[in-house]
Parts: structure tokens; sequence; C-alpha cells
């Protein structure tokens, strides 16, 4: 009983070419009560493998997620044998925007302990009773409520590249890491505002909004079939997309394309670009955004290191990588240290509730206004020293100066630099095109303005 692959992803390829079919992406999920997910892994190997699927599945005891791809005239026959099963019978199959045939290359059916990672043990949450379903009309006609706050249920690397307008976008590397710094976040609004939330397929909202009732949140929604299933009805039915640039998908593409806007940067250079790509040394592997000018320039690597690495004789480069496991690191996409240009700026945000206005008669005190000029940007912020990295593009600051460190969440906060680095020398000055680094009572973030303030 043949239950692996027998072909390398090289060899895949070149059948899929020579066989001339063309192939649907496509993924679903379903939350079930599976009792036995190794067998369940099993038969649907068996029955899959012979119909040509490739893919990545997830299976556990809690359901299935699955994103794959197979011939086209394949497809009622996939229909047949996934109904075999009760919770699988008209399931929704989410079509890709773009297809591709070299999609996936191989298929993977792995037992898991859930489908998606939560973090959570809690023997009391129900993750059957989800949040309100909304189709793409009722989606962008709850955008508009002023009481809606919609949130991104994705993780950084994704949102980056393309989101819903007015969505809050946390800046977090999974799932898990999100659900509580949500509930945190919006937690005086569990009864007064609506919680609307969106991710690729549906997959991670389903979970989520079953989370957010059980956490006591009154006003759930989750936007149906995710972002693949909204555009495909923004299409059928004319309506305006209110998602702008591109949906990460996690096959070969790396991305579809759903409007013509770049909401992001090169990682490298700072020009505008939403295209991931993989650091072509295999030792390393991070996967981060980088254009055309830049791939040619580092020789598609991420780094002066890595383009080093990959001119070395094989058997070098295979020492090099001998036990380094890279793991989630490869994920840290536009958070690595190599990367100067990380996270486009206003692309990530907190929850801040309109400020309540004031009955008449009350007298406000005005702030005196701080005369400030623009310095340069946030680039990074190393947690354990409290040590901010910034990049100056105008002007100049020196020791001695005042500066204001201004952003969303970080707020406007003044600050004396007393010491500082720059291009990782000890110095009195630091000018345009200049990074530099100097230590802070606070967490900065990557969208913070510098600006040197003035008597």
């Amino acid at each position: 009983m043949q239950l692996y692959n027998t072909l390398s992803a090289e060899e895949r390829a070149i059948m899929i070419d020579d066989a001339g079919k063309q192939r649907l992406t496509l993924s679903f999920y379903a939350y079930a009560q599976i009792s036995n997910p190794t067998q369940f892994r099993n038969e649907l190997f068996l029955a899959w493998n012979s119909l040509e699927v490739l893919g990545r599945i997830y299976v556990a005891s809690e359901g299935i997620n699955a994103q794959l791809s197979l011939p086209a005239d394949n497809f009622y026959a996939f229909k047949d044998s996934i109904e075999v099963y009760d919770f699988m019978k008209g399931i929704r199959l989410n079509i890709a925007v773009e297809q591709d045939d070299h999609s996936f290359l191989k298929l993977t059916v792995k037992v898991r302990d859930k489908i998606v990672a939560d973090g959570l043990v809690d023997e009391t949450f129900d993750v059957t009773n989800i949040g309100i379903h909304l189709k793409a009309k009722e989606f962008n006609d709850l955008l508009e409520d002023p009481n809606t706050i919609v949130v991104d249920m994705r993780n950084h690397y994704e949102s980056e590249i393309g989101h819903f307008t007015k969505a809050i976008k946390p800046d977090v590397d999974t799932f898990r890491e999100s659900l509580p710094i949500i509930e945190e976040q919006l937690a005086e609004h569990k009864q007064d505002k609506k919680l609307l939330m969106y991710c690729t397929g549906g997959i991670r909202c389903e979970k989520a909004s079953a989370y957010f009732k059980h956490k006591g949140f009154e006003n759930v929604y989750q936007l149906e079939g995710g972002i693949i299933e909204y555009t495909r009805q923004v299409k059928a039915e004319g309506l305006e997309s209110k998602f702008i640039g591109k949906n990460f998908v996690f096959d070969h593409r790396l991305g579809e394309r759903i409007t013509d806007d770049i909401v992001s940067q090169c990682h490298q250079c700072g020009e505008p670009c939403d295209v991931h790509t993989n650091c072509v040394n295999e030792g390393c592997h991070l996967l981060f955004i980088q254009c055309d000018s830049c791939k040619e320039k580092m020789e598609g690597c991420c780094s002066a290191e890595c383009v080093s690495v990959i001119h070395m004789p094989e058997e070098e480069q295979k020492a090099i990588r001998r036990g380094i496991k890279n793991g989630n690191k490869i994920f840290k996409k536009g958070k690595s240290d190599v990367l100067t240009f990380k996270n486009n700026e206003e692309t990530h945000g907190v929850f801040v509730a309109e400020k309540p206005s004031r009955s008449v008669g009350t007298a406000i005190k005005k702030e005196p206004k701080i005369k400030k000029v623009y310095i340069g940007k946030g680039t990074h912020f190393f947690p354990k020293p409290s040590i901010g990295q910034f990049l100056i593009e105008e002007n100049e600051i020196k020791i001695g100066d005042t500066i204001l460190i201004k952003g969303s969440t970080t707020g406007e906060q003044k600050v004396v630099i007393e010491e500082m680095l720059v291009n990782d020398l000890a110095q009195e000055k630091a000018v345009s095109g200049d990074t530099c680094t100097f230590k802070l009572p606070f967490r900065i973030r990557l969208s913070d303005k510098l600006y040197k303030v003035l008597d």
C-alpha cells in the first residue's frame, strides 16, 4: 500500500508539462469530529494519489484543512471522493483566482494535533459556536458601518501585500499570537461594536469567531469563504472590491493579484513591490519581498552574506548548513535583521475608539504645538537591549538633541539622545542616508516617524 510520493518535484513538474492537462488549484476546510485521523489520512492519500491530486493537507481530530491542485477533468471524481464523508457533503471548494499548473508538486497529507494551531487548552471552548457568515455585498455594507471593527486574522507577511480598507492588521507571525492581542485591544468593545473578521479562505475566522464569542463578544461576523470567495463574488456581481493589493497564498505562486494596488515595498530598496521570493541560499531560504532590480543585483539573495555563500562549492555550502534548522525563521518575512525596509508604513495598527465629543461649555486646555522637523523612520527594534534603529532620510540629528517619535501605536514620545551608533560606529552626528541606533525606554514600530524637536 503506497502512502508516500515516489517522484521528486522536478520529475513531477516534467510529468505535468508532458501531460498537457489544465490543473485547478483549490482549497477547503471542515471542522468535524474525526475519531481516527491516521486512518482518515491514509484513506485520503490512496483515493487522491490515483486522481493525480497534489497539495498540502492537514487532518486532525477537529477536522481537515486542504490546499491542493488536480487535473480539471478529475474535479468531479475528486468531489465524489470527499463526499463519501458526511461532514464534507456539499462543502464549498474555493477555486484559486489565478491558476498555475505547478502550484503544488507533491501530495502531502499530515496528521496534526489541530488543523489550525491556536495554543488553546480550554475544554469548555466550542469551536462550532461560530459567528455570522457574510457574503461579499453584506461584508462591504458592514465595512461602512461606523460601529464596525474589521480585523485581519492573517499574519503580518500576508496582510502586508494586501488587505481590506480600514482593517486592523495585527503584527504577528502566527494565528495563535493574534487571539490574545486582539482580545486585549478590543476588550472594552465586547458589547458596543460589531467585530468583523476575514482571512484567506475562512478557516482561521471560523475558529476565531467561535473564540471571541466564547470570550464574551456579542456581535461577531466573518467573511464567508474568505478573500478567495469574496473575490469570486465581487467579479460575478460587479461589486467594488474593498480588498486592495494581492492575496498571499501558501503555494508556489505566493500571491494572487486582486487589484492593481501595490501596498507594500521591496524589503531591500524600499521601492513599491509585492512579490515574495525565497532566498536562493538553501541554508537560509528566507521568504521576503524583492523587486526585479534587487533580485538581479543580489542574485536572488536576502543579504551579501548569502550571495557569498551561493558562490561557494556545493560541498562547502552543505557543510555550512549541516545541522542548521531554520524552521519558522523563514517566515519572519519583512522582520529579518538583514532587510532594511520592513513592514510598509501604516500596514499594521490597533483599534482606537473615537473620542467622545465634549459637552457645550466644557473648557478644553490646548496643548502647545511642538515645533519639529522630519528626520526619518523606524526600521527595527531590539527588545532585549531596548534599542531603536532608524533610517535618516532628511536633515540631521546629534547627541544632545531632543527627538520626537510618533506612531499610531507608539503615540508621541520625546527623548534626549545621550549616545548613539551611526552605521554601527559610535558617532556624534547622523545625517541623511545614515542608519542610527540608540537606547529607548519604550518600544517602537516600523511605521513610526522620527522628528527633531526645535527650540
